[in-house]
């Protein structure tokens, strides 16, 4: 038998460290490796298999549609890409879409919106325009977006980097007005932290935020890759406080976990600075993708995935945070979105992780020395209970032996 893993690290360039386990079949919530164990997912691919691996009427419209119209490019309508559109911004009370493929297409998309708003509706000099963004942010792995990262290993070794961008403090509303000049064209923030460890900033921040830039013709560009699409208990975080961005992203889920699909959706303001042929992107918006993203904003609606996200999502955050283990620094999250932080004096979280791998659950860790905790949102309350379990656990296995450093 051919071992895949060791096929894959020889011809695959090095941008990743896949934890030791080769993933073969999955369904719900649930994966195989090759050798027929089943995991639970607890990750649920960063947001992206949120309704479920494999969802019988998301794979339904994939092959139906790939059976009847594939990519035929933006050259031309197509009879899928309407209803999508129509569809995305009446859920999220945009004036208009537009398509992309993958997350960061869709942040790049924003960040060229911003732009040219800045320059042709608000009047701001040729090349002066500035965005501000959070620290801790993750947007994407482009040079652009790289470039205003606060993490010194997604810049390293990949500048010069494009200027514009300034860094304040996530949390911190006062920070950001500080910031604030008349070159400043947008706030690109997410609601919650992600990648940067679950962050959960305070209570009224993002509404706030929208306040500030309201009052000085700023637009507020909120980043629901990851904490859209009913990860959170609502359609998207920022509705939390009842925030209405200029400028809303979203990806991952919205491809059902088939296929890379996002959409940069906007005020009609913003969106009509574009003209043809300023942007663009071959596949983004083709047939398919615009019938599976149909789908899937179908399917989160007509199952009731955003309610039961807020309520398995409070379990599990219930759950999380009656662990009485000296190892944990801090369980945070919202919905089914959730960070356990823990000493890492003591314990690696990657170490853990590992730990979960032969326990049966799949998760990653992330930064602060963080677990996350994002399993798609078909998920319910004794699957939830049985993972915990095992995080419980592996946990106690970890104090008894003092230390666990990776």
């Amino acid at each position: 038998m051919i071992d895949l893993s060791n096929l894959e690290a020889r011809f695959g360039a090095g941008n990743y460290a896949p934890l030791p386990v080769t993933i073969v079949r999955s369904e719900g919530v649930y994966v195989w490796d090759e050798s027929g164990r089943r995991y639970m997912d607890m990750m649920g691919a960063y947001s992206a298999a949120s309704f479920g691996h494999c969802h019988p009427r998301l794979v339904q419209a994939l092959t139906e549609q790939a059976r009847q119209l594939d990519t035929i490019s933006r050259a031309y309508f197509s009879d899928r890409l309407g209803p999508f559109l129509a569809r995305a911004c009446t859920l999220t009370g945009m004036d208009l879409a537009l398509p992309m493929n993958s997350g960061a297409e869709a942040v790049e998309t924003a960040l060229k919106a911003a732009r040219k708003w800045a320059y042709k509706v608000k009047g701001v000099l040729g090349d002066q325009a500035e965005i501000i963004t959070a620290e801790g942010n993750f947007h994407g792995r482009t040079i652009s977006i790289v470039g205003f990262s606060s993490v010194a290993q997604y810049r390293d070794g990949f500048g010069p980097f494009p200027p514009g961008f300034r860094l304040v403090p996530f949390g911190d509303a006062a920070a950001l007005e500080a910031a604030i000049t008349p070159n400043t064209a947008a706030f690109l923030v997410e609601p919650i932290q992600g990648e940067g460890g679950i962050n959960v900033p305070p209570p009224g921040y993002l509404a706030e935020a929208e306040r500030i830039c309201r009052a000085n013709n700023v637009l507020l560009l909120c980043d629901e890759i990851q904490s859209g699409l009913g990860r959170t208990g609502r359609l998207l975080a920022c509705q939390h406080e009842g925030v209405l961005p200029d400028g809303l992203m979203l990806g991952k889920a919205l491809g059902g976990g088939l296929l890379p699909v996002s959409l940069f959706l906007a005020r009609r303001e913003v969106m009509e600075v574009f003209r043809p042929g300023d942007h663009g992107s071959t596949f983004g918006g083709n047939p398919i993708a615009a019938a599976v993203g149909l789908a899937a904003l179908e399917t989160l609606i007509d199952e009731a995935l955003i309610e039961r996200a807020a309520a398995v999502g409070a379990h599990l955050l219930n759950r999380l945070a009656s662990i009485k283990n000296p190892i944990i620094r801090d369980v945070r999250g919202r919905g089914l979105f959730a960070g356990v932080e823990l000493d890492r004096d003591v314990a690696s979280a990657g170490a853990v992780v590992i730990q979960l791998l032969r326990a049966g659950v799949l998760t990653k860790d992330t930064h602060r020395n963080t677990i996350r905790f994002a399993p798609p949102l078909i998920i319910d309350e004794s699957q939830v209970d049985w993972a915990v379990d095992r995080l419980t656990e592996v946990l106690e296995d970890v104090a008894k032996t003092d230390t666990l450093l990776g």
